[in-house]
């Protein structure tokens, strides 16, 4: 049962609009409803019957007034009333909000803060995070934990079973090099397994794959152009060293592939050096990433075969050319999907349909969200329309599970160009994360210099943090955004820390209310909410937004529009704080009564920034 105005009224609008104009009414039509620019006009406007006039040639305030009449908000509203030209304007009854508030504050059937958990037998799968082996995580990891982080704890707020996905890139020739790379020098003591470390590892890829390129271009480029025998025997001694390399990486994977016990025990080890850095990096992030939530590549590598015959059986993939494709005309692609090389190779495609297949018919999703860069839009395109093709994506029902593509934009430097280092490389993200704390902990102790120092340090960990994930979540996630420190920890405006200070302002006045006042949790849970003024009105009304926020938040798989309504709930908040003394109320039954509002203020606000991943501190 909701609780939200706006969705009462616009049902009840709907119901009135269906009764007055029968089959008449078109089947697009909405009743308009949006809150009242101005107070003397009531708290809502409803502007459909202008739009139906005109389409139905009759005067807009006869349809708005054939509405009225059918219109059944007696129970929480004054009688609607006419103006202008056929506005329908209404004004919610003060007991009628009083109470849906209160209702709203007190958890039970209907859920907690209004929301009504989901069905239990309900899966959603998230993609998130995305590592690739031997390499420190950047600022392209960044939006890919962030956001499928918060999009798996949206679904985890409505109540479904939610399983993450961290799809860690460790396996292929690429992941062979520095396996056979890493194998050779602990071979020769040259490194100690014991004691790798992934700045170690990421050298050793670096060096390994240029091994393996050594003369590969210019050769292509020798024989493209025709520059001649002679030039072409200058670079031949490179071009061998190169082959040379890329036969060792081959023989590698053969090996690992194979099962041979010193080649698997030494990649199980460059494994565990590149987790147990992503792990650090996802907690520092507030991101529930763990061992249990990440399926490398290489746990499908026993399936694609399986996968493959399957799909050339069935006739869902063909040959081309010496190649396997699945042809997507079907549904409006006219690029194919390859699934296996000429040479008999699987490619990404490969892997992420066995993943759909996974997830749906072993994990029983039915739902499946990738937080991937958007720059992979045609590739999610051509494998979901692929895995639906092969009926992979078929649920017990017979229906075929959601696969939503949560694209994102890229973050980008001052310059507007991709966010690298002054010397052009990608940011570590460990670095980011370190400067976003370090300027954080130089404003919370100009703000607060008699917080400790232990306690500043855990204060700006929160802050620091909470403003590069509230600046990540806050922009549309297919835009790409651009990264400014010091936009991001300002405290006024739309930012993480003003948010975060909206909550420990809270805390603070529930803290002197109790410690000043002597007035305890129980009080104020049991104080009739009065709302009086407008600031009150306009503050109760932001709260019971909230529910219908968080299900659109992770129905569209937007972020955003949470991060929005927080920032407006926050300032509805603060002018509440302004025009209203709370704990210096004419009464006690004022204070008591405003007192609930600000807690439930800080219960909503604690818990959608609990949705974000973003700390709710009570001290700054």
């Amino acid at each position: 049962m909701t609780h939200d105005p706006t969705t009462i009224l616009h049902d009840r609008l709907m119901a009135a609009m269906r009764a007055a104009l029968g089959d008449a009414l078109p089947a697009s039509a909405e009743p308009m409803l949006a809150p009242s620019r101005s107070p003397k006009f009531g708290d809502y406007q409803a502007n459909c019957a202008m739009a139906l006039g005109k389409q139905l040639g009759k005067p807009p305030r006869e349809v708005a007034q054939s509405i009225l009449d059918r219109l059944d908000v007696a129970d929480i509203a004054e009688p609607p009333t006419i103006a202008g030209p056929g506005f329908i304007n209404i004004t919610l009854r003060t007991d009628a909000l009083a109470s849906a508030v209160a209702a709203l504050d007190r958890p039970g059937a209907d859920g907690d803060l209004g929301i009504e958990a989901g069905k239990p037998t309900s899966t959603v799968v998230v993609d998130l995070c995305g590592v690739n082996l031997a390499k420190q995580m950047h600022v392209g990891h960044l939006r890919a934990t962030v956001i499928g982080d918060a999009l798996a704890r949206l679904h985890e707020r409505l109540g479904y079973n939610v399983i993450r996905q961290n799809h860690f890139g460790d396996w292929g020739l690429p992941i062979a090099m520095v396996t056979g790379a890493v194998l050779s020098k602990a071979k020769t003591g040259q490194l100690e397994l014991s004691r790798l470390t992934l700045d170690d590892l990421e050298r050793e890829y670096r060096a390994a794959q240029k091994a393996c390129d050594v003369g590969k271009t210019e050769m292509m480029l020798i024989r493209k152009f025709s520059l001649g025998p002679k030039i072409e025997a200058e670079w031949a001694p490179a071009s061998e060293d190169g082959e040379s390399a890329s036969a060792r990486a081959r023989a590698t994977l053969v090996a690992l592939q194979s099962g041979e016990q010193e080649t698997f025990r030494v990649w199980q080890r460059i494994s565990e050096v590149t987790l147990e850095a992503c792990f650090a990096n996802c907690k520092r992030l507030q991101a529930n990433v763990t061992a249990e939530a990440t399926a490398g590549e290489s746990t499908y590598r026993d399936e694609l075969g399986t996968v493959v015959a399957d799909l050339e059986q069935r006739g869902v993939a063909i040959e081309s050319d010496g190649a396997l494709i699945v042809k997507l005309d079907e549904f409006g692609i006219n690029e194919p999907c390859l699934i296996r090389k000429r040479d008999g190779g699987f490619l990404y495609a490969t892997t992420d349909i066995a993943g759909i297949r996974r997830r749906v018919q072993d994990l029983g999703a039915s739902r499946a969200v990738y937080a991937v860069d958007a720059r992979q839009s045609l590739h999610f395109r051509q494998v979901f329309a692929a895995a639906r093709k092969a009926g992979y994506a078929r649920t017990p029902s017979g229906a075929d599970a959601a696969l939503v593509h949560a694209a994102f934009g890229m973050v980008l430097g001052e310059d507007n160009r991709p966010f690298k280092t002054r010397s052009g490389e990608n940011v570590k993200l460990s670095d980011l994360l370190d400067e976003a704390v370090s300027r954080a902990e130089a404003a919370v102790a100009e703000k607060n210099p008699q917080l400790s120092a232990a306690e500043r340090r855990d204060v700006a960990e929160a802050v620091g943090i909470g403003a590069i994930k509230y600046a990540d979540l806050s922009s549309d996630r297919i835009k790409d955004y651009v990264f400014n420190f010091d936009r991001m920890l300002a405290f006024e405006g739309a930012t993480g820390p003003y948010l975060q200070y909206a909550h420990v302002r809270v805390s603070s006045i529930l803290r002197k209310a109790q410690e000043e006042f002597g007035v305890d949790t129980q009080t104020i849970s049991g104080a009739h909410f009065a709302i009086g003024s407008p600031e009150e009105k306009a503050l109760a009304l932001e709260l019971l937004k909230y529910a219908p926020v968080v299900r659109a938040s992770a129905e569209a798989c937007e972020p955003h529009r949470l991060c929005g309504y927080l920032y407006d709930l926050a300032s509805a908040f603060a002018r509440f704080f302004d025009a209203c003394p709370v704990l210096r109320a004419p009464d006690e039954s004022t204070r008591d009564a405003r007192l609930r509002l600000t807690a439930l203020t800080g219960r909503v606000l604690g818990d959608g920034l609990h949705c974000l991943g973003i700390a709710a501190p009570h001290r700054m």
